[in-house]
C-alpha cells in the first residue's frame, strides 16, 4: 500500500466491492449510523477524532473514496461528486445502513447532497461542500488551473510537492490538523491523479447542484471554515439561504471544521442531533 494509506481508515477496516471498486470502510461504535465522507485527496483518517468522540453514542462509518486512503483506484469512472454519490448509494445498501446522518466535507458534502436528494437520510452535516456555486467562466478557469497543476504532479513535476505543501498550509492551517496535513502532503504524488480528475469534474455543468440542495426538506447543518480560500462562504451563501431547513455555524480554519476545531465541532454536532431528536 502506498503512502496514501496513512491518511485513510485504520488498517483493521474491512473492504466492500461497489460497482467494481473495492472501498475501505471502518465501522465502530453503537447507535444511530453516522457516515463520514472526506474531501478529495484526503481519507477517512480526517474523522479519527470525531469517530473516537462519538462511538459511544453512534455507529460511525468512515469510507475512503477510490484511489484515496486504503481504497482501490476506480478504473471504471473518473472522480466526481456524482460518481461518489453512486458509490455511496451502493455502499450504504451493501452495509444495510438506513437513514443515516451524513457528514460530508468538500466533494464528500456534494456527494451527500446528491444522495439525500434521492434516498432517505436523517440529516446532513455539510462542511464546506462543493456544488453550491454557478459554474461560470471564473469557476471553469479556476478549476482548470488546479486540474492542470495536479496533472503535472501526476507526471512527476519536480515543483509539485513543495507547491502542494504550501497550498495545504492554506487548506488546513490549524494546529489540530498538522499531523493529517503532513500525511496528505507526503502522499501528494499518489493522490495527484484523482485530484486532477476531481478538479476537472468541478468545471462541468453537472457540478452545480444548487437545485438539488434547494429542494431538500431535511435538517441541514453547515459547519463552515471561515478562512476557506477554495470554497469561500460568500460565493456559497446564496445557495445556503435558498435551502428550506438549513443552519450555519462558522469555525476557525481553512476547509474542515471537524478536523481543525474538533471540540467545537463535536459540540455543534451534538446540538444538531439534539434538534433532530426533538423534531422526532
Amino acid at each position: 500500500m502506498t503512502r496514501r494509506a496513512d491518511i485513510g481508515v485504520p488498517e483493521w477496516a474491512t473492504g466492500i466491492e461497489v460497482e467494481g471498486v473495492r472501498l475501505a470502510v471502518a465501522r465502530e461504535g453503537r447507535g444511530p449510523p453516522v457516515v463520514c465522507l472526506h474531501a478529495t485527496g484526503h481519507g477517512g483518517g480526517d474523522f479519527a477524532a470525531f469517530a473516537a468522540a462519538m462511538r459511544d453514542r453512534f455507529e460511525v462509518i468512515r469510507i475512503d473514496w477510490p484511489g484515496q486512503g486504503r481504497s482501490d483506484v476506480d478504473t471504471h469512472h473518473a472522480a466526481s461528486a456524482g460518481r461518489y454519490a453512486d458509490l455511496l448509494d451502493g455502499a450504504l445498501a451493501a452495509l444495510a445502513i438506513e437513514r443515516p446522518i451524513l457528514v460530508g466535507n468538500s466533494i464528500g458534502g456534494a456527494a451527500a447532497i446528491i444522495h439525500a436528494s434521492r434516498s432517505p437520510v436523517r440529516g446532513l452535516v455539510l462542511c464546506d461542500p462543493g456544488g453550491l456555486v454557478e459554474v461560470d467562466g471564473l469557476v471553469r478557469a479556476f478549476c482548470g488551473a488546479f486540474a492542470a497543476a495536479f496533472r503535472a504532479g501526476a507526471h512527476g513535476a519536480w515543483w509539485f510537492r513543495p507547491a502542494f505543501a504550501l497550498y495545504y498550509r492554506l487548506v488546513l492551517p490549524s494546529p489540530s490538523a498538522r499531523i493529517q496535513r503532513r500525511a496528505i502532503v507526503a502522499a501528494s504524488g499518489d493522490l495527484a491523479p484523482v485530484l486532477a480528475q476531481a478538479w476537472e469534474s468541478f468545471a462541468s455543468p453537472e457540478a452545480d447542484i444548487r437545485g438539488l440542495a434547494a429542494d431538500l426538506t431535511i435538517p441541514v447543518w453547515f459547519a463552515w471554515a471561515r478562512n476557506d480560500r477554495v470554497l469561500p462562504l460568500g460565493r456559497c451563501r446564496p445557495a445556503i439561504e435558498a435551502m428550506k431547513n438549513a443552519s450555519l455555524t462558522l469555525f476557525s480554519g481553512g476547509h474542515a471544521a471537524f478536523l481543525e476545531q474538533p471540540g467545537a465541532f463535536q459540540a455543534g454536532f451534538a446540538a444538531f442531533v439534539a434538534r433532530l431528536e426533538a423534531a422526532g
